[in-house]
């Protein structure tokens, strides 16, 4: 039994750069939405795939910007990719899959939650993403990352190989580094090589000593990598705080609800007749009736 979790946030992206402009029959834009249900469509295909649940950004802010204004945010975003979230959340729900729409939080936190709370209950739990925030997710050995674009696995081995720490200091490591792509910039000076030698001995920020001399690992330029850290660990704390993953996100579901029988025929058939999908319409390889929701 596997629980796959998808970030239909990066997926929506993905198709909306990845697959051709596309209109549906009044006009508006909706290749990414017909890229996502395609993708999904095929996922569903593939053998063992048995829980299916998806997150989205329904808006991109979240309690982050409150805590640190310069968080990413929305700006920038081209319309007819914003247009065509909550398009892609019907997509999915017509298609049979859990969705969870996010407001307060991000999409993250909502495939952590639902990965930290089901670890336990599956034989894998597949999160869906190449988002290095989630690699803390994979210590637990029935929890691996899926990047479809390289179709590999992600597990504890390949968190470490590739950022040189474990699962559990990926929040430590990206509070040191940075992360441009979320809006923090990490600590002056300290960059992949540094951050990785002390978190793989320290472990989290708390127990980096703040006097060089303490320091019983090699890394060049110590002695100013730690004044800084010294100077401005208040601000590494907030960094981390940022990049860790919320596991609380009240999802309402249980295992149950996130089981795939298979998709609503006429509901399906009605959205893509709506948004020009009609090749899509057969592609699900089984069908079953269920309930209104």
């Amino acid at each position: 039994m596997q629980l796959h979790l998808i970030d239909g946030t990066y997926e929506l992206f993905r198709a909306y750069f990845g697959v051709p402009k596309r209109h549906a029959p009044d006009g508006r834009e909706v290749g990414a939405t017909y890229g996502i249900t395609a993708a999904t469509l095929g996922l569903l295909a593939e053998d063992g795939v048995t829980h299916v649940a998806a997150a989205f950004d329904s808006v991109i802010e979240s309690f982050r910007n409150v805590v640190y204004p310069a968080y990413k945010t929305g700006e920038g975003i081209e319309q007819d990719l914003l247009d065509q979230f909550p398009l892609a959340e019907e997509a999915m729900r017509s298609i049979g899959v859990t969705v969870w729409p996010m407001y307060e939080y991000e999409t993250d936190d909502a495939l952590a939650t639902a990965a930290v709370r089901w670890a336990d209950d599956f034989d894998k739990v597949v999160v869906h993403t190449p988002d290095k925030d989630m690699a803390q997710l994979y210590g637990h050995p029935n929890v691996v990352g899926y990047e479809r674009r390289k179709q590999s696995f992600v597990d504890t081995n390949d968190v470490i190989a590739k950022f040189g720490v474990p699962p559990e200091s990926i929040p430590d490591y990206l509070a040191l580094v940075g992360d441009t792509s979320d809006g923090y910039p990490g600590l002056p000076g300290w960059g992949a090589k540094s951050s990785a030698t002390l978190l793989a001995r320290y472990g989290h920020l708390e127990a980096i000593p703040l006097e060089v001399e303490q320091w019983d690992v090699t890394v060049r330029g110590a002695a100013k990598l730690c004044a800084t850290f010294r100077e401005r660990v208040g601000e590494a704390l907030l960094y981390r705080y940022l990049a860790q993953l919320r596991v609380d996100v009240p999802l309402q579901e249980t295992i149950p609800d996130l089981e795939w029988h298979g998709v609503p025929h006429d509901h399906f058939h009605a959205f893509c007749d709506d948004l020009g999908f009609t090749n899509l319409k057969d592609r699900p390889h089984r069908w079953t009736a269920l309930p209104e929701y």
